[in-house]
């Protein structure tokens, strides 16, 4: 009997600090740096006559999330693809354009249950900032939202992999002055349409740190 009582006591705090060890690595924060691939994109102009297309290229970026409750995180989401963009109309000055896409959204993230792989979903609102190196264009950002469909491998552990792919939508706008290009026989600006929709999709792989 007192060695039944000795051994649950040495042993209870020991599981304890186990189970809180435990909660603590699937339930801390996660910092997760990633690189990927996105496809996709086209600005169009007002009469249709001209767009640019977005090269398919790599991108890299950041995501932190900190626990909410029961399988819900906030998430912080940042990306960044360094792209070329090709102009359609053949007497243009700038046939293939430099673009820097930075994305920052804020939103949650809902985990699904599993052991060593875990399910999960995440959607996030925020802004994009959209950069060219164009004659005549002028940076600007405009409003962005995303949804990604993911699996956490390792979720109880202090360092995981997160494999995830994610659809964009930026809203732009007809009073930004984005690829503008001066021709010899008009002066256009490939975004005209107000509430013009550039659509994009990701793939990528990262690794998750958790405190």
């Amino acid at each position: 009997m007192t060695r039944t009582i000795l051994i649950t006591c040495v042993l209870a705090p020991l599981c304890s600090g186990i189970s809180s060890t435990s909660l603590a690595q699937e339930s801390g924060i996660e910092i997760t740096p990633f690189a990927g691939y996105r496809f996709g994109g086209t600005f169009e102009t007002e009469d249709a006559s001209v767009d640019y297309e977005m090269e398919d290229s790599s991108s890299f970026g950041l995501i932190l999330n900190l626990p909410h409750k029961n399988n819900t995180q906030w998430e912080i989401f940042y990306s960044q693809q360094r792209s070329e963009a090709t102009f359609s109309q053949i007497s243009a000055i700038d046939q293939l354009v430099d673009v820097d896409i930075h994305v920052l959204q804020l939103g949650g993230t809902y985990v699904g249950d599993g052991d060593k792989l875990r399910p999960y979903v995440a959607m996030t609102l925020g802004g994009t900032h959209i950069r060219t190196d164009s004659a005549d264009s002028a940076d600007d950002t405009f409003f962005s939202g995303s949804i990604g469909v993911g699996m956490k491998l390792m979720p109880r552990s202090r360092v995981g992999i997160r494999l995830e792919a994610r659809a964009y939508g930026t809203l732009l706008s007809s009073d930004t002055k984005l690829f503008c290009q001066t021709g010899p026989d008009q002066n256009i600006c490939a975004v005209q349409v107000d509430g013009n929709l550039l659509s994009q999709f990701e793939t990528f792989a990262g690794i998750t740190f958790r405190f």
